[in-house]
């Protein structure tokens, strides 16, 4: 048996050697890649049980508000009306006064009647069951129509496509979003005029609020105080939409609600919107 020439000895100690630590660099390589994945893999499961947890937090958050809105249009509907409804009645059977007199009775039964109509319609705006009943369209429609008639600015919407149901939940938290909206441009836009836009397409749906008013920063907003437009992104992300908020001083504000109706978030009944169940 021939023996190993010292030359080829030492290059098969060298080929050993090499194979032995590219073996246990391949070795450790393998466990260190492996370590990294199953690190993001835990990193990817936090992250995902608390965008859950936030979701149900803010469910539940929705859920509380909607029963206690729904708790106050009761009592509205239920209990101040009836009692401004026997005021009416009580000044209407007012007997024996002077002329001077019985007009002031006369403007102030105008002024409940016209107190009554209007907690009437807030108390269907807090319902749930008459804006499920309605629809998301004819409920705007009578929040436009009442902005105009009280004139704190002047409102119109405009409809663009065909319309169709988003489901009732999804429609509830939609135009809770406009009333946020609404709310905040009432009270800090000094605003004149509000165009409100709802675009219809099979895979878009759009709900715009654009106003003229003194406009703001944005940035500088939510990091203050922007309790209001935080409320808009998160109701907007439980449904799955996207609010995209533009605003600068002087140059008013607008406020999208951008949602693909085919992507539409189980909400708290786990029903899909009605056009595509």
């Amino acid at each position: 048996m021939r023996s190993l020439m010292p030359d080829e000895s030492l290059r098969i100690l060298v080929l050993l050697t090499v194979t032995f630590f590219v073996g246990i660099t391949g070795f450790i390589t393998y466990f260190v890649v492996l370590y990294r994945n199953k690190q993001l893999k835990n990193k990817q499961e936090q992250e995902q049980l608390q965008s859950a947890f936030q979701q149900e937090l803010l469910k539940t958050q929705i859920e509380i508000q909607e029963q206690t809105l729904t708790h106050i249009s009761s009592e509205i509907h239920d209990n101040i009306t009836q009692v401004l409804s026997f005021v009416k009645l009580n000044l209407g059977m007012i007997s024996n006064v002077t002329e001077i007199n019985k007009k002031k009775i006369n403007e102030s039964r105008e002024l409940v009647s016209q107190s009554i109509n209007d907690l009437r319609n807030l108390s269907k705006s807090l319902s749930f069951e008459h804006i499920s009943l309605l629809g998301l369209v004819k409920t705007i429609e009578m929040e436009v129509e009442r902005l105009n008639n009280s004139g704190l600015i002047n409102a119109s919407l405009s409809i663009e496509g065909e319309i169709y149901s988003l489901g009732e939940q999804c429609e509830l938290v939609l135009f809770r979003i406009f009333q946020e909206a609404l709310n905040n441009t009432l009270k800090y836009s000094k605003a004149k005029d509000l165009k409100i836009s709802l675009q219809y397409h099979f895979e878009l749906f759009n709900l715009t609020l654009e106003d003229n008013g003194i406009g703001f920063l944005v940035n500088s907003y939510l990091k203050q105080d922007g309790l209001g437009l935080r409320n808009i992104k998160n109701r907007a992300a439980l449904i799955g939409a996207v609010a995209a908020i533009e605003s600068s001083p002087g140059e008013g504000c607008c406020i999208k609600v951008a949602l693909n109706p085919l992507k539409v978030r189980l909400y708290t009944d786990g029903s899909h919107p009605d056009r595509f169940s």
